[in-house]
C-alpha cells in the first residue's frame, strides 16, 4: 500500500460528482463538521458508554468519549504526519492525516445500540439462543453470521454508507480514506476469529467496502486473501480509543468512589521513571482539589500515550503499510508503559466492569433490547397482524425497509433498535408492554 493512493478526497455515493468549494475547509474537515451536526452524533450523549446514564456525578457517554477519542486521534495523527515527512516522505493530504483521523473517531461508535456492549450482546443472544432462533433456515451462512455476532463496528460503516429511506445515496457521503479509517476488522463475519467474533462490515455492505479497498489500493492479508489489511490510519484511531477508554474510565470510577485516590494515583503514576514521577508530584502538589490532581495525572499519562504510540506507528510503518502488523500500537510501545496499561486493564476488569453499577444497567438493558426485538422481529415478519400493523406505525419511515428478504427485514429492525438512544429505548419498551400509557 502506498501514502498516495490510500489518502483519497473521494466521496462515497458522490464518485462522478465533482463540486468547486468555496471555503478553506479541506475535504476531511467538511468529514469532520458533517458528523459533528448529524443527528446519530447528536443521539450518543444519551447512550451508555461504561456507567449508568444520567447520574448526579457526570461520567462519560459515547458522546464525550468520541469527542476525547477525536481531540488524542488528532494529535496522533499530526505527530504522524510530520514524522513521516521528517523521513522524506511525501505525497498529497499526508499533512491531513490528523484531520481524518478525527474524523473517523468521531464516527468509530456511532453504529453503537443502546446500552454499551449488553446491547451487542442481547441482540445477537436473540438469534443465536432466543426466539430468533429459527431464521437460520431463510437465510445464507453470511447474512445469519451477521446478526448472531451482531457487531457495533460493521454497523458503524453500514450507518454511514446504507441509503435509508427519503436519504441521498452514499448515507454520509464521507471520503474513502475517512470511511476506511473506521473499519478495525476489514473482513465480513463469516471470516472472524471463531473465539473473537469481530468483524468490519455486514454481508449488504460487502461490496461497498471492496469498492472503497479497491479504490485506496487496501491488499488482502497475504496468510488469509479472505481479509483485508487495515487502512494504516486505522491503527491510529484504535490507539486514540484504547487510549481514552482505558484511561478515562479510570478517572470516572475515582469520580464514582469506585476506586480509591490512591488506587488511580498509583495506576496513573506506574507509567512514569522516578525522575517524571517526582516533577509530577511537585506540580500536583500547587492544587489541594483531588479532582483536579487527578484530571492533571489523566493528562499527563494520555500525553505520554500519544507520543510513544506516535513513535510505534512510524517505526512499525513498512509492516503497516504490508499489512503485516498484527499488533495494536498500545501493546508496542516501550516495556513500562505496557505493563502500566496492562495494570489500568487488569483493575478495570476486576473493579470497574464487575461493578453493581455496571452489571444493573446491562441487565435491564439486555431485557429491554430482547423484548423491543421480540416484538419488532414480529412486526416485520408478519406484517399482515393486526398488532403488527399498529406497532410498524410506529417506526420511523427512515428505517422502513422494502426489501422483502427475511435478512433485509431484520437489518431494518436493527437499524431502528441500534439508533435508539438509551432513553429512547426505555420509554419504547414501557409503551409496548404496557408498563406506561401515556396520557389521555
Amino acid at each position: 500500500m502506498n501514502w498516495t493512493q490510500l489518502l483519497s478526497t473521494k466521496r462515497f455515493g458522490m464518485e462522478d460528482y465533482h463540486e468547486k468549494r468555496a471555503d478553506d475547509r479541506s475535504e476531511f474537515q467538511r468529514d469532520y463538521d458533517r458528523l459533528i451536526f448529524s443527528a446519530p452524533f447528536r443521539r450518543m450523549q444519551n447512550k451508555t458508554q461504561v456507567f449508568p446514564l444520567p447520574g448526579s456525578i457526570f461520567v462519560h457517554n459515547r458522546l464525550t468519549h468520541s469527542l476525547e477519542v477525536a481531540c488524542v486521534g488528532r494529535s496522533l495523527g499530526v505527530n504522524v504526519a510530520r514524522q513521516l515527512q521528517a523521513k522524506g516522505i511525501s505525497a498529497p493530504f499526508l499533512d491531513e492525516i490528523g484531520s481524518i483521523v478525527s474524523a473517523a473517531c468521531l464516527a468509530h461508535d456511532m453504529g453503537n445500540p443502546p446500552f454499551g456492549h449488553s446491547g451487542e450482546k442481547a441482540i445477537a443472544s436473540y438469534f443465536s439462543e432466543g426466539q430468533g432462533q429459527n431464521l437460520e433456515q431463510t437465510m445464507t451462512a453470511e447474512e445469519w453470521k451477521d446478526i448472531i455476532c451482531y457487531e457495533g463496528n460493521a454497523n458503524a460503516f453500514r450507518l454511514l454508507t446504507h441509503q435509508f429511506k427519503g436519504r441521498r445515496k452514499g448515507g454520509f457521503v464521507l471520503t474513502y480514506s475517512t470511511l476506511a479509517a473506521i473499519v478495525k476488522y476489514p473482513y465480513a463475519s463469516i471470516h472472524s476469529d471463531v473465539k473473537k467474533q469481530k468483524f468490519g462490515f455486514f454481508d449488504s455492505e460487502k461490496s461497498d467496502y471492496e469498492k472503497i479497498a479497491n479504490e485506496l489500493g487496501i491488499i488482502t492479508l497475504p496468510e488469509n486473501n479472505n481479509r483485508f489489511a487495515r487502512h494504516p490510519l486505522v491503527y491510529l484511531v484504535e490507539a486514540a480509543d484504547d487510549i481514552c477508554y482505558q484511561i478515562m474510565d479510570i478517572e470516572d470510577a475515582h469520580k464514582l468512589r469506585i476506586l480509591t485516590t490512591e488506587e488511580t494515583k498509583n495506576l496513573m503514576l506506574n507509567f512514569f521513571d522516578e525522575k517524571r514521577k517526582s516533577r509530577i508530584q511537585e506540580t500536583m502538589n500547587i492544587v489541594t482539589d483531588v479532582n483536579e490532581q487527578i484530571s492533571y495525572l489523566r493528562s499527563s499519562v494520555i500525553g505520554k500515550l500519544i507520543d510513544q504510540c506516535s513513535d510505534a506507528f512510524v517505526a512499525n510503518e513498512e509492516k503497516i503499510l504490508n499489512g503485516t502488523l498484527s499488533l495494536s500500537l498500545i501493546k508496542i510501545i516501550p516495556e513500562n508503559s505496557v505493563a502500566a496499561y496492562q495494570n489500568c486493564s487488569k483493575t478495570a476488569f476486576d473493579k470497574i466492569y464487575r461493578s453493581q453499577e455496571v452489571l444493573d444497567v446491562e441487565l435491564a438493558g439486555y431485557k429491554i433490547i430482547i423484548t423491543l426485538l421480540e416484538h419488532l422481529v414480529s412486526a416485520v415478519l408478519t406484517p399482515e397482524k393486526a398488532y403488527s400493523k399498529q406497532l410498524l406505525m410506529r417506526i420511523p419511515e427512515q428505517y422502513v425497509s422494502e426489501n422483502t428478504s427475511n435478512y433485509g427485514r431484520i437489518m431494518s429492525v436493527l437499524d431502528y433498535i441500534s439508533g435508539m438512544t438509551d432513553i429512547y429505548a426505555l420509554d419504547l419498551y414501557r409503551k409496548i408492554t404496557g408498563m406506561n400509557i401515556p396520557s389521555l
